[in-house]
């Protein structure tokens, strides 16, 4: 007589339940942290980012352990075959994540026009299944452990310990090697193995008769990280820190200009034949301010950041002085050599933050400070609070001018507001300079402000862009009520300018 009796499950020592929960964990935040990687190169790297992905991340875990405890309350090898079967589906969900995400990140954002409810839904979309899948495994192992244990409770801790010692190998794993030697793409194809073994494993010891399904769900996870792997990789180069493109612009091919773009946004556009020439309004201001108040032609400047090397290459050009340049990234240097057309030769290069760098020199001076903190809802708070401030006025001389570009929205002008605001507290003259010329309402606008000992002695110029542009400055007296009625003084404890760049509502 055949038995429909289903076999027992093989024995399961807390051992190898410790090392399932241990890589399943450890694959789980790997995830988590390559979604910013991610995300980066649609929408940027924020605080918003950063915010959603860990909330829906967190959402996933928290309705998948409720899950797996359901599963848990079953027969044990239906909950280990079912448990594996979840770890198949956190395979395939991650297998097709990067494909996913770029198939549906341009129709969402289209969909959702607000930034952070962008970046919400891309998330959920994307990062959600696989969250919830990984999820399961950590109530079914903690109930088998507990089962089989003669000390109950030991096994229970050691199941919680294992889950923490994953979180921190996968997120220390995933910041420190397999983003900046793999890439993306190929991180989660190691993650999508790691979730196919440990479901195959989760079934074995079942001895679940899934076989078929099972292969199949494998391979197709597989085949699906495999397709990531062979689809062309948006970014030129992948650092540690940016995902980072070179586009080339050229109208002509016998006169090339390229445009750098970091993560989701433009930082600098170079034309190889007229290296003086500037591509973008915050560049070209910031360009003719520095020059035009440095208190001598062979005047000394630092750079906050150099993107695509553009203004030091026009210095280059123009012969000033001694330059130095804090460029957080040393791929971002090495890219504007090999197609920015850049010659490091005679300029510091310090690979390091800006802040840290001024900090860590006080002994040197300039005549020009000029920062690039803004790109669009990004900016690096600690660049732009009256702290830093502070500490770029003693790196000043006596006749130094810092300079710092503002983007804002021309029905809102709280952050432009703040950051004037906050500069006053430290300067005694501020300047906002802008495109001459009434703006759309409701536009972007792009700003520069001059900050330092005394004013300028003009209030207009014109910049060599491709064309020339005309620039004045905004009325001492609008300067100051903007200030007086909308801005809130920026310090290190309280900075909340990614808030006051929002997009309006």
């Amino acid at each position: 007589m055949i038995s429909n009796t289903p076999p027992a499950p093989r024995p399961t020592p807390l051992w190898l339940l410790l090392t399932l929960q241990t890589a399943v964990s450890a694959a789980s935040l790997v995830v988590e942290i390559v979604a910013g990687r991610m995300l980066a190169p649609h929408v940027g790297m924020s605080l918003y980012t950063w915010t959603s992905i860990i909330a829906v991340v967190l959402a996933g875990f928290s309705a998948g352990h409720w899950w797996g405890g359901r599963l848990a309350e079953r027969p044990l090898g239906s909950a280990l075959a079912r448990t594996g079967g979840a770890l198949l589906a956190a395979a395939l969900t991650t297998g097709g994540a990067v494909s996913l995400l770029r198939l549906l990140a341009g129709p969402v954002l289209t969909a959702v026009d607000h930034p952070v409810w962008g970046i919400t839904a891309i998330s959920l979309v994307v990062f959600f299944l696989p969250s919830f899948f990984a999820g399961v495994p950590a109530p079914v192992l903690a109930h088998v452990a507990v089962q089989g244990a003669k000390k109950p409770g030991r096994a229970l801790g050691a199941i919680f310990a294992a889950g923490a010692v994953g979180a921190i190998a996968g997120t220390l794993l995933a910041g420190f090697l397999f983003i900046s030697w793999l890439g993306t793409a190929a991180t989660l194809a190691v993650v999508t193995a790691t979730y196919v073994l440990a479901g195959a494993l989760l079934l074995w010891l079942s001895r679940a008769r899934a076989f078929r399904v099972a292969g199949v769900a494998s391979l197709a996870a597989l085949g699906l990280a495999g397709l990531a792997l062979s689809a062309p990789n948006p970014c030129t180069v992948e650092s540690t820190y940016f995902c980072i493109r070179t586009v080339d612009m050229s109208a002509d091919p016998d006169s090339p200009v390229h445009l750098m773009v970091i993560d989701h946004l433009g930082h600098g556009m170079s034309a190889r034949d007229v290296p003086t020439v500037m591509f973008t309004e915050h560049a070209a201001m910031l360009d003719e301010l520095a020059r035009r108040r440095a208190p001598r032609p062979a005047f000394t400047s630092f750079f906050i950041g150099g993107g695509s090397y553009s203004i030091p290459r026009a210095f280059q050009n123009h012969g000033t002085g001694a330059m130095t340049v804090a460029e957080i990234d040393p791929a971002v240097t090495a890219l504007a050599e090999r197609d920015f057309w850049f010659d490091p030769a005679g300029i510091t290069i310090l690979h390091e933050d800006a802040r840290r760098a001024l900090l860590t020199r006080p002994d040197t001076h300039y005549d020009v400070i000029i920062g690039d903190a803004f790109t669009d809802v990004v900016v690096p708070v600690h660049l732009v609070t009256r702290e830093f401030f502070e500490l770029a006025r003693d790196r000043l001389t006596e006749d130094g001018t810092l300079l710092m570009n503002v983007i804002d929205y021309e029905d809102r002008l709280q952050a432009l507001s703040s950051v004037v605001a906050t500069l006053q507290e430290v300067f005694p003259s501020v300047e906002v300079w802008t495109q001459a010329g009434p703006p759309e309402p409701g536009s972007r606008m792009v700003f520069v402000i001059a900050a330092g000992n005394q004013p300028s002695p003009f209030d207009t110029f014109n910049a060599p862009m491709p064309y020339r542009m005309t620039f004045g400055a905004l009325a001492d007296r609008f300067v100051q009520q903007l200030a007086d009625a909308r801005g809130q003084v920026l310090t290190d404890d309280y900075a909340p300018i990614d808030r006051l760049i929002g997009r309006p509502d």
